[in-house]
């Protein structure tokens, strides 16, 4: 009697590893409500970003992609462990949380950054509209950027400035769970 012959597919690949819980059971882990957290809040980002007009699309156009690009894909990632998916990729999900949490932290920092060099260079810039005309009155730039912000816009801005600070702890918190995850 000979063995039955083992198929080569079922053993070229190792079992996914997986730390994280399956299903809804996700959300009561802390890294689950880090990430429901990075998509409400980047959520948020984007759509102040989007309302105050993008005044500046150089240096706010960048914050939009990566607001927009995070939420998709942090959604993606939590709806893989909601739905169970995740336990059918074969791939080990505490390197690939820790890779994405480390890229993500990166581009949000350096869109925080951007946003708030874009309202810091309106301070000291005071448009008040006049029964006749707009006065412009600038009392000193902050800088070699000079950004022309209503009072609508700058609230939105400064809203925005800090929700992207808040998403960018979010992600490095991620990071730093899911590298202690990946070292375990």
């Amino acid at each position: 009697m000979s063995e039955p012959a083992t198929n080569p597919a079922a053993t070229s690949f190792p079992a996914p590893y997986i730390t994280l819980p399956l299903g809804l059971a996700v959300l009561r882990t802390y890294s689950g409500a880090l990430i429901c957290l990075e998509i409400l809040f980047g959520g948020l980002v984007w759509i102040l970003v989007a309302s105050s007009g993008v005044p500046v699309p150089l240096l706010q156009g960048w914050v939009m992609f990566v607001s927009l690009i995070t939420f998709i894909l942090s959604s993606m990632y939590l709806s893989l462990f909601v739905t169970g998916l995740a336990d059918r990729i074969n791939t080990d999900w505490n390197v690939l949380d820790v890779v994405y949490h480390f890229w993500a932290l990166l581009f949000y920092f350096a869109a925080f950054l951007l946003e708030a060099a874009t309202t810091v260079a309106s301070v000291g810039v005071l448009i008040k509209p006049n029964s006749t005309a707009t006065v412009l009155c600038i009392t000193q730039p902050q800088g070699n950027i000079l950004t022309l912000l209503n009072g609508r816009q700058y609230g939105i801005n400064v809203a925005a400035t800090i929700f992207a600070f808040v998403v960018t702890l979010c992600y490095g918190c991620s990071m730093a769970m899911g590298f202690k995850r990946w070292r375990m």
